[in-house]
């Protein structure tokens, strides 16, 4: 087998800066320097939020696995994203605020709060660093500077905004999406205020506050506050510097709020300052991107109470990640109670069988020759964090798990804790799935145990007095709450 540092080596990713796989190669390894942007919290984490949690928080945990050093920045933004993702419009924090009569400080603190019991849920680790944007105005001032100095922007009405079209003639604005200027020209609809701007392609690093906007700071061009693409940027160079590995986010910030980023940068800089940007797919509902601003999300809360009218149960936040690991992170998922539903019936397939390991009685000799999970798991999360491959991997295992169960075949005692490391390594430690009971006092387990151990005796002793009725009723009235009754030569056992 080889080493840790051996298997990273092989390690690729799908790069969406030049639409490839490619090998990482972290800059000073063994340190990886990773951003992701985080939520806007002005509202409830739902089902589409969940989907980058998870997905680099599998990226986290496999580098760390690997024995990477990674430093992960998850931003949290807290001003400067304005409705419809523009440069006009009201502040989507300060708008729910006012709505509510509050502090716009009071949305933040109250929904920041809920993402976070939410993530702890899903056991989606927390980040290195989580910097705040409201927290990093200085940096976010200096950027705006550096840019303007460079020639790349210019002040409007106390505005600051980035010159596009000057900065496309010395470098390429929309390596990233693939757009050319004359297209998103084309595209770009007239609004409110743009006449601040030499070109409807510009973007805010800077915005005037008008009188009624209370999230506002003093700056060398106003008393205003920052363009929602400066904070990414400023606080990626705060933490990692300028030049880290990986930058991290939901497809649907590839444009603008990437592009920009790197157009920031370049800037600023003289160079884009990272080589590997990585996006996952979109949830959908009925084949159309859940979204607050479309209305047609359901939150975590409500999938884990199943209190939403399109749920016909709740989900154990267990069964919200397997679900999301079961597709590929650049893959869509429609959601379905359909899918859900036979999300839990595998998820409850593994854990079953891994309780079962700890029941098995090893074979004398090896009755059956055991494919090298370990390699095939290790070799599909190298291959672009191939999740469902090591699922594949792991209901195989279950079959031969259950197969060593059922008698059919003899698994050593060596074969047996091959199987218990596969489980503990691939499924729990870096899948990020929680045992199940976890949490739970070892005496709460202990007693059902001993509780479920009972009823299989009493069920016993109901076949010795040939009490079919009472037997068959022991046995279906536990089906119908979720156990299995397995009935061997040597006597009955149970699983969920």
């Amino acid at each position: 087998m080889e080493s840790k540092e051996q298997i990273r080596e092989h390690l690729s990713v799908y790069n969406s800066r030049t639409r490839a796989i490619e090998p990482l190669r972290p800059k000073q390894s063994p340190h990886v320097g990773m951003y992701v942007c985080g939520p806007t919290v002005y509202g409830d984490a739902h089902l589409g939020h969940a989907r980058p949690a998870i997905t680099f928080d599998l990226l986290f945990r496999y580098l760390t696995h690997l024995g990477y050093k990674v430093r992960y920045v998850r931003n949290i933004t807290d001003v400067g994203h304005l409705e419809h993702d523009a440069d006009e419009g009201e502040d989507k924090i300060q708008k729910k605020a006012r709505l509510e009569q509050i502090e716009p400080m009071e949305v933040v603190q109250y929904y920041l709060t809920r993402y976070h019991k939410d993530m702890d849920l899903l056991n989606v680790l927390p980040p290195s660093i989580e910097p705040m944007a409201s927290g990093h105005i200085i940096e976010q001032i200096a950027l705006v500077q550096e840019i303007l100095d460079a020639g790349y922007a210019y002040v409007s009405n106390g505005s600051v905004y980035f010159d596009v079209p000057k900065y496309n003639k010395d470098h390429q604005y929309g390596v990233l999406s693939g757009r050319n200027i004359e297209d998103i020209l084309e595209n770009t609809r007239s609004l409110d205020g743009q006449e601040e701007k030499r070109s409807s392609v510009d973007f805010a690093l800077w915005k005037k506050a008008s009188p009624e906007h209370i999230m506002r700071w003093p700056s060398p061009w106003s008393d205003g506050f920052p363009g929602w693409h400066a904070e990414c940027t400023a606080m990626g160079r705060k933490y990692l510097g300028d030049g880290f590995d990986i930058h991290g986010g939901g497809m649907d910030l590839i444009f603008p709020h990437h592009e920009c980023e790197i157009a920031q940068a370049v800037a600023a800089e003289g160079h884009e300052i990272v080589p590997v940007w990585m996006h996952n797919n979109m949830i959908t509902i009925n084949g159309q991107k859940m979204g607050k601003s479309l209305g047609n999300f359901i939150t975590l809360e409500q999938f884990f109470s199943g209190e939403h009218e399109s749920l016909e149960k709740a989900y154990d936040p267990m069964v919200i990640r397997f679900f999301i690991l079961q597709a590929h992170y650049r893959s869509t998922v429609d959601f379905s109670n359909e899918a859900l539903q036979a999300s839990e019936k595998g998820l409850e397939r593994l854990m079953s069988a891994y309780a079962t390991l700890g029941k098995l009685k090893p074979a004398k000799q090896e009755t059956e020759v055991m494919p090298n999970y370990r390699e095939q798991c290790y070799a599909s999360l190298n291959d672009d964090l191939n999740s469902p491959k090591v699922i594949a991997e792991l209901f195989d295992a279950t079959r031969k798990i259950n197969q060593a169960e059922s008698g059919e075949i003899g698994l050593t005692a060596e074969q047996i804790e091959e199987l218990h490391q596969l489980f503990d390594t691939f499924f729990f430690e870096i899948l990020g799935m929680r045992p199940a009971g976890a949490g739970e006092s070892s005496a709460h387990l202990e007693a059902f145990g001993k509780a479920m151990d009972l009823l299989l005796e009493i069920r016993q002793g109901a076949k010795a007095a040939k009490d079919w009725a009472t037997s068959d009723k022991i046995r279906d009235e536990l089906k119908k709450i979720g156990f299995e009754i397995m009935d061997g030569k040597e006597g009955s056992t149970w699983r969920l």
